[in-house]
C-alpha cells in the first residue's frame, strides 16, 4: 500500500509528532511505502512567513493544495494519513483528496475539530461552548489570552465547518479514546466514520523485570494544563518523598523556584534515556486538568512496569484501570493526588502487581503489531468506503 502522510509538525515537539515518525517508521517496516507531506511549525519564525501569513495560510493555503495536488497526480497514493494540518498545511488539502477520490483517514489527536483552541479548556477550566458550531466563544471568552490569536482560531474553526471540508472529505476519523469518540459525535461529526485505536508505545530497553525505584516520576510538557501546580502542591504535602520532573522547563523558569526541595527538574530527557528514567523511577504520576488525546507517557511507563497515578478526566481511564494498572485521582486536587501517593509509596508490593498488570495490558493492546493490524484495517476500509461511493 501507498501511503501519504500528512502531518504540520509543532514548533515544541511532543508525543504527536513523535507518534507521526513512529507510525511512519512502522509502515515501512511492514513493506509499505510512505510519502512524506510535512512542513514544520519553527518555518514561521523564518524570513517566509509571519504570524499573519501562518493565520490565514492556516485557514486555506493554496500552496499546500497545489503541493498535494502534485503529490496525488505523481504517487497516485492508495490513501491519505492526515495528522496536523496547522498553521502552514490547513485543511485546503482535504478538498484536493476530495476531488481526486483518494480516501483520507484522520489521526485525531486532540479536539481541535470541535475546539478551536484544541483542549476544550478556557482559563484553566473545562469548557464546551464552541461544540455544535458555535467556536465564536473562543473569541469571546479569549480562550488564547491573545484577542488577536483567540479570533484567529474561531475564524479558522468557523471557515472549515462552513466548508465541510472535514466532513465532506475525511473517510475515517481515528480517534484515541472511546472518551474522544463521544466528544466528535457531540460536536456534529458522524458515528459511522469513527474508529478507536489507541496510540502505540514502542521504548527501546524496555526492562524484563522492575525494580522499585527511587522517586515519584513525571515526563512531559510543564504546562498549566498539565496539572504541574496540583503535582507541586502534592510534592509540598509529601515532604519525605523525592519527585523528579522530566521536561523543558525553559518556558517556565519560575517553577523550581516555586517547588519545594523534594522535587527536581531534570529537564529534557532525550528519548534515548527516558526509558533509564522511567526504570528508575517507582510509579509515574500524570497530573492533566484537560481533556488528554492518548499521552504517550503512560504506556511507556506501563511497558516498563510502572504503576500510574493519574487524573480521572477525559479518556484517561481508559488507560489506567484504577487499582488494577495505577490509581486516579480528582483533577487539580492536590489532597487526593498526595494520598495517592503516599499509599502507593509506602506499598512497594503493590506498586509492583499494579506495573506487571501495566506491562501485561501495554503489550497487548499498545504494542506496535496491534496500531499496524487496526490502522491498516482502518485504510483498507477508507479504500472500500471510497470505492463504492465514486
Amino acid at each position: 500500500m501507498k501511503i501519504c502522510v500528512v502531518h504540520n509538525e509543532y514548533r515544541h515537539k511532543g508525543g504527536e509528532d513523535l507518534s507521526v515518525r513512529a507510525a511512519c517508521e512502522l509502515f515501512r517496516e511492514a513493506g509499505h511505502e510512505v510519502i512524506r507531506f510535512h512542513r514544520d511549525s519553527g518555518e514561521v519564525d523564518g524570513p517566509r512567513f509571519g504570524k499573519a501569513k501562518a493565520f490565514f495560510g492556516g485557514i486555506y493555503s493554496r500552496a499546500s493544495r497545489r503541493q498535494m495536488k502534485h503529490v496525488i497526480a505523481a504517487e497516485k497514493p492508495d490513501v491519505v494519513h492526515v495528522h496536523n494540518l496547522f498553521p502552514l498545511i490547513s485543511p485546503s488539502i482535504l478538498l484536493e483528496c476530495g476531488l481526486s477520490g483518494i480516501p483520507v483517514v484522520m489521526s485525531v489527536h486532540n479536539y481541535r475539530l470541535i475546539c478551536p483552541n484544541a483542549l476544550l479548556l478556557s482559563w484553566g477550566q473545562l469548557c464546551e461552548r464552541c461544540l455544535g458550531g458555535r467556536e465564536y466563544w473562543c473569541s469571546l471568552k479569549n480562550c488564547e489570552r491573545d484577542p488577536t490569536k483567540s479570533f484567529a482560531y474561531a475564524l479558522r474553526n468557523y471557515v472549515s465547518r462552513r466548508g465541510r471540508f472535514f466532513l465532506d472529505n475525511v473517510t475515517i476519523y481515528h480517534c484515541l479514546t472511546e472518551f474522544q469518540r463521544r466528544k466528535l459525535i457531540s460536536g456534529g461529526f458522524p458515528a459511522d466514520r469513527m474508529v478507536v485505536i489507541p496510540n502505540m508505545a514502542r521504548v527501546e530497553g524496555a526492562v524484563e523485570s522492575a525494580t522499585a525505584g527511587g522517586y515519584v516520576g513525571y515526563v512531559g510538557r510543564l504546562t498549566p494544563e498539565k496539572g504541574i501546580s496540583t503535582l507541586l502542591a502534592a510534592a509540598r504535602m509529601c515532604p519525605e518523598i523525592p519527585f523528579r520532573i522530566a521536561g523543558d522547563w525553559s518556558g517556565a523558569r519560575r517553577l523550581p523556584g516555586e517547588a519545594p526541595g523534594n522535587v527536581v527538574f531534570v529537564g529534557h530527557i532525550p528519548a534515548s534515556g527516558v526509558g533509564s528514567f522511567y526504570a528508575s523511577s517507582r510509579f509515574l504520576v500524570v497530573s492533566s486538568v484537560c481533556y488528554e488525546g492518548f499521552p504517550l507517557t503512560i504506556a511507556e511507563a506501563m511497558l516498563h512496569g510502572k504503576a500510574v497515578v493519574c487524573s480521572r478526566i477525559g479518556g484517561l481511564p481508559e488507560i489506567v484501570d484504577d487499582g488494577v494498572t495505577g490509581l486516579l485521582f480528582e483533577p487539580g486536587d492536590p489532597e487526593g493526588l498526595a494520598e495517592k501517593i503516599r499509599y502507593l509509596w509506602g506499598r512497594e508490593d503493590v506498586g509492583a502487581r499494579m506495573g506487571e498488570a501495566g506491562k501485561r495490558k501495554a503489550s497487548r493492546e499498545y504494542s506496535p503489531d496491534a496500531y499496524r493490524r487496526r490502522i491498516l484495517s482502518a485504510f483498507e476500509s477508507a479504500v472500500r468506503i471510497r470505492s463504492t461511493s465514486s
